[in-house]
Parts: structure tokens; C-alpha cells; sequence
């Protein structure tokens, strides 16, 4: 057995080229449905706007045959604050007085013909004096499927609230042209709803950490979140009491401000499978939800999806890549389990930790974290609310180690910074300025979807522009892989990468595992072997302990001889496929970062200019606390 390669493992417990065809079969696109708009009833409340009442006893006929036209004129409005509005093929609704915006424009506009007292509103306040009491809107992003929009509240501004919470408060607001069917997130709470009577089919809920209102208009299912804890103000978060009473303000304040009559679809093909059509030679990873034994959250099994939830390009640039644990592997920190001395191995400190009692080394650059098989870790044990994981918790996203660690002799931590990290697809960045997270928006024909990344540098994504509102191409350089949580070296040297789409209860966290299985196998030019799980029990009767040592892993030694930590380039990378022309990620060329390990970067004084739209009111220099920055980051 313990001269048995892949092929030989597979062989032995019966699976042939039939079973490889099956795997194939086992990736599967997600199920999307269009929504239906009626842009009659929009286009009535639209007409009851003093500036497109239309005269007659005809009106309901025109306002009905005439939505294209009213929308029009108002898109054309409206789109001096809001960015391309008209593009969202729902009727965008916001916390806009857009009433009394159409008034003072058209007093504006008149005003070399009329006395300037009648100006109502100076030119230079417009943006900022509709938006009902909030700030600002730094992100407003419409198109194809849809429009997502963050509001920034600040408690002072509305006294009358009662709340004192100190810092911005984001409300994601968001309408969708089409929804992905996934069955209710497991721990979704269900919460009355007071004083909301106007709003038919309005319910509140709290999942994932949101308290989130979702309601149906037009046809349209819309969504207003905030981020929260339930239970008091905990974590740098608002309490959920206080989230409240800022999401009700927003529902009472919401007004249509554009959108675009489009033609309606019966049904959504999302064809999302791409694959190579040969074998990769090492590449080899378990199957989705078969998790780490013992590391699902007090036991329970991961999340076996086999979807495909998006064709994008892998977020680490090049070949090879290890998605694995950084909790329960090697220098790991067992996710506060507990964990027990274990002697040494090899000369180095070894431990285990209690949930399964395997032995690990405390150097983060040991080779089996450097090795494949890849494993899933979406439902590992973590504190996060992950609708999708059968115990409703779990890690929110999958870690990604890059080619390789790079240490001085004797030291235990890799060093940061050598690995870029890319775009997986063309989209719009949502990010505040210092914030640890960043996102990546997609709202494309048929999809609308956004990726989130964690651990790389925040000083450096807010000098090069990476900010609210920046368009970014697929493939391109975002960042470099880290180790940022809180502060550097807060982690290990890993990217942090997870996936939302929208369904009706609002964005909710899906596995990212098999949509980066599917997207390193076009990186690498060839398919990985899946590992069942079924697979590995036949095997481990027969083999036991040397199964793990009978599995081609490619693994990438550790770098022992002296040199700079950041200075001299990074050995060229093993090719996960024989055919594979391996390049290099860039390394830096300093050698400190100047940034103290113990140290939180300091927020940039001057706000960044960026590609997408302009803020109302000002820049706020956030665009939405869409990670849990203030607990853990999701690691």
C-alpha cells in the first residue's frame, strides 16, 4: 500500500474512468430565477411626483404605456448624484427625497430667468440636503441584475433615536433582478415587525449577523441590513435593538430614484462548468464538507456542495496552491478547542489539539501545510453564524495557502507579502478606508455575486486606490497575500476567500470550495482527483496510518538556508501539472513594512479618489463594515 500512487488508491477502491466521469457530473451551476418587475405600478408612483402628474382623465393609461419615458426623465435627474441608474434593471430605491431634488433642480436650473431667492437649495448642497437625515452613499453600484447601495447613519444626527453608539453605521440596501435558490440558512431567527404596516409581505430577520427587513415592491424582492449583535453593543458592532431603529428609518425614507423597463426572461442558464479536459498528475482534494475529523463545529459534518457558484479566475496568481486549515494544522491554534504538548518532532515543539488529538508541529511552514490534498474548511469550528453549514456555524470561507513559506532558520512564521493575490472577476470594489476586508462586487447579465478577501495589508490597499467604488478586471493584481488581523502577523500567511449571492432572506454566505476547485483546474490546465470521502474509509482498513503518506502531495519544502526575509525572490514554485509554465508572484523589495507587529494601522487622512461614483453629501471614507473586522475577520 505504501507504494500505491493516486491511480493506485483509486484503483484499489474501484473507481476507473467511469468514476471520473461522475466526478465531473458532481459539479454542478447554481439554480437561478428571474423576477418579474411591474413597472405599471412603477410608473403610477412615479406620475404622482408633482413634476410628472400627467393632466387628463386618462392618466392611469399613460402612466402605464408611458414608464420607459418617465423613467427615463427622471434617470437623467437623478444620474447627476447617482452613477449610471438608469443601468439597473429594477427600480432603484434609496432614502431620497427625490420629491423635493426634481422641485430644487428645476428651481436651479430655472434660475437665471427667476430672482435667486426662489432657490430653495444653493447648488453646492444638493447631493447631501435629500438623503433624510444620513450622510452619505460612498457605494452605489447598479447593473444587469440589479443595484446594491451602502447608506452611512451616524446616531448623532438623529437624537431622537435614543442611540449612542459612537462610530458610522452601514445600511446595505439592495433590490435583485434575479435570485439564487438555496433552501432557508439553518439558525435564521424570525422577528415581529411594529409600525410597518405599509410595507405589504415585510418581515425581519436576523441571520449570519445581520438584521436584515425584506419585502417585495413591484415585484421586486428588496433587502435592508445592518450588522449587528444581538445582545448589546459588543465587538466594535451596534447592538441589534439600536440596528433597528436605524433599519426602520431607512424603510420609512425609501423613494424610487431610477431603474430601466427591460425585457423579461422566462428563466435564468447559468452555465458556470468549465473544466479541463485532462488529468492533472498531483493535483488531489477531499471532497466538499469532508472537513478536518472532529474540527466541524461541536461535530457536525461540513457543507457537501458541489456547486460551481461562479466562473471565476483563482485568487492567488499563480501555481501551486494549498487550500487547507490554518486552525487545525500545523502551528494552528486549534480555534480555542484547547490543545496539549505532544514532546517534539524532528526538533520542533509539537502539540494536539483536543477536538482530534492529531499530532502538529508549531512551525507554520511545516510541508504538509504546503501539500496536497486540498481540504474544505467552510464548517470547520469557528463563532460565525454560516447559514449553510448544518450547524449554523462555521469559518464563513475557505483559507488558501500560496506556493510556498519562506522563514529564516529556527523561526516558526512565514514571511508576509510574496504571493499576489488577483481579481476573480471584472467588478466593483467595496471597501472602507483601512478596513481588513475587501470586497469584490459582480453584477453582470445573469449573475450578481461578491467575493470577499481577508489578511491582506490595509495600509497598502488604501495607497494604491483600492477603495469604495474602483473598478477592477479580472486577473488583475489587488494585493499580496498576508498575514493582517488587527495588526500584522495576527494570523498565518494565508488568504481568506468566501462567496455571497443573494436570495430572499439577503446576501447569504455559500461554500467557495468547489468554484475554486473548478477555477484552480483551468489555472493549472488540468482536473484534480477528488478524495471521497466513502474512498477513504474502504482505504484506511486496509492501509491505516500509511494512507496519508501514500498520497502524491507535491509538497514545498521549507526554505532553511539564511537570507533576507523580503528581498531575494521566492524559489520558483513546483507545477501542479507537469505541462504548467509556473511564474512567479513579485516579491517586495523592502524588507519592513514599518508597520510594529503589535500596531493597527492608522486611518489615511486624505480620502481617496476613486473610478465609481461620487459620495453624496461628501466623502465618508467607508463604504460598509461588511466583514466582522471588529471580532475575528472570519479566521
Amino acid at each position: 500500500m505504501r507504494a500505491l500512487t493516486i491511480g493506485g488508491l483509486a484503483l484499489a477502491a474501484g473507481i476507473t474512468a467511469t468514476g471520473a466521469q461522475d466526478n465531473t457530473q458532481a459539479m454542478k451551476s447554481p439554480r437561478v430565477s428571474p423576477v418579474p418587475v411591474d413597472w405599471a405600478a412603477v410608473a403610477t408612483e412615479v406620475a404622482a411626483i408633482n413634476a410628472f402628474r400627467p393632466v387628463g382623465r386618462d392618466a392611469p393609461k399613460q402612466t402605464a404605456a408611458r414608464a420607459a419615458d418617465l423613467m427615463a426623465t427622471l434617470n437623467q435627474a437623478t444620474g447627476e448624484r447617482f452613477d449610471r441608474v438608469a443601468a439597473s434593471p429594477v427600480p432603484v430605491l434609496l432614502p431620497f427625497d427625490t420629491a423635493a431634488f426634481l422641485r430644487d433642480r428645476t428651481l436651479v436650473t430655472n434660475a437665471p430667468q427667476a430672482p435667486v431667492a426662489t432657490t430653495s437649495v444653493p447648488l453646492g448642497s444638493y447631493f447631501s440636503s435629500y438623503l433624510s437625515g444620513f450622510s452619505a452613499v460612498p457605494f452605489f453600484y447598479p447593473g444587469p441584475s440589479g443595484y446594491d447601495a451602502v447608506v452611512v447613519a451616524r446616531a448623532q444626527d438623529m437624537p431622537e433615536l435614543g442611540i449612542t453608539y459612537p462610530d458610522p453605521i452601514y445600511v446595505q440596501i439592495g433590490g435583485s433582478a434575479l435570485l439564487y435558490q438555496l433552501d432557508e440558512p439553518v439558525g435564521l431567527v424570525g422577528w415581529p415587525v411594529a409600525g410597518l404596516d405599509d410595507i405589504p409581505g415585510i418581515r425581519r430577520v436576523y441571520v449570519e449577523n445581520y438584521v436584515r427587513y425584506t419585502f417585495v415592491r413591484f415585484g421586486v424582492p428588496y433587502v435592508v441590513a445592518i450588522d449587528c449583535f444581538d445582545g448589546g453593543a459588543r465587538y466594535g458592532k451596534i447592538a441589534c435593538r439600536d440596528a433597528d431603529k436605524i433599519a426602520v428609518r431607512v424603510l420609512k425614507s425609501l423613494r424610487i430614484v431610477g431603474g430601466t423597463p427591460q425585457r423579461e426572461l422566462d428563466s435564468i442558464s447559468l452555465d458556470t462548468l468549465d473544466r479541463p479536459s485532462g488529468q492533472s498528475t498531483v493535483f488531489s482534494y477531499h471532497s466538499p464538507g469532508d472537513v478536518i475529523p472532529g474540527t466541524g463545529y461541536r461535530g457536525k459534518a461540513g457543507s457537501a456542495d458541489y456547486t460551481v457558484y461562479s466562473r471565476i479566475r483563482f485568487p492567488i496568481a499563480d501555481a501551486p496552491a494549498f487550500a487547507n486549515s490554518q486552525s487545525f494544522m500545523n502551528w494552528g491554534d486549534c480555534d480555542g478547542t484547547g490543545k496539549y504538548g505532544a514532546g517534539f518532532r524532528d526538533g520542533v515543539a509539537a502539540y494536539r489539539c483536543r477536538v482530534n488529538g492529531e499530532t502538529l508541529v508549531a512551525d507554520e511552514g511545516a510541508a504538509e501545510n504546503y501539500s496536497y490534498p486540498w481540504r474544505d474548511n467552510f464548517c470547520e469550528t469557528r463563532d460565525f453564524s454560516v447559514g449553510q453549514c448544518p450547524s449554523g456555524f462555521g469559518h464563513q470561507g475557505q483559507d488558501i495557502r500560496p506556493a510556498n513559506c519562506k522563514h529564516a532558520p529556527g523561526a516558526t512564521r512565514c514571511e508576509p507579502y510574496l504571493h499576489d493575490a488577483v481579481a476573480v472577476r471584472d467588478g466593483m470594489v467595496l471597501r472602507a478606508v483601512n478596513q481588513q476586508s475587501i470586497y469584490i462586487v459582480v453584477n453582470a447579465p445573469n449573475e450578481r455575486i461578491r467575493f470577499r478577501y481577508l489578511h491582506m495589508l490595509p495600509r497598502q490597499l488604501d495607497a494604491d486606490g483600492y477603495v469604495s467604488g474602483r473598478r477592477v478586471r479580472e486577473g488583475e493584481v489587488i494585493g499580496r497575500v498576508g498575514n493582517f488581523y488587527k495588526h500584522e502577523r495576527g494570523t498565518s500567511y494565508h488568504l481568506h476567500f468566501d462567496v455571497q449571492v443573494p436570495t430572499k432572506y439577503g446576501w447569504v454566505f455559500v461554500n467557495p470550495y468547489m468554484t475554486l476547485v473548478a477555477a484552480y483546474e483551468r489555472l493549472i490546465r488540468g482536473r484534480g482527483q477528488e478524495i471521497r470521502q466513502e474512498i477513504k474509509q474502504d482505504i484506511k482498513q486496509e492501509a491505516g496510518p500509511a494512507l496519508k503518506e501514500d498520497i502524491p502531495t507535491a509538497s514545498i519544502p521549507v526554505t532553511d538556508a539564511p537570507q533576507p526575509a523580503l528581498a531575494t525572490p521566492a524559489p520558483a514554485p513546483v507545477a501542479a501539472k507537469p505541462t504548467e509554465t509556473p511564474v512567479d508572484s513579485k516579491p517586495t523589495t523592502t524588507t519592513d513594512s514599518g508597520i510594529s507587529h503589535d500596531e493597527r494601522t492608522q486611518r489615511m487622512e486624505d480620502p481617496l479618489t476613486a473610478d465609481g461614483p461620487a459620495d453624496a453629501g461628501g466623502r465618508d471614507g467607508g463604504a460598509g463594515d461588511l466583514s466582522h473586522d471588529g471580532t475575528r475577520a472570519g479566521d
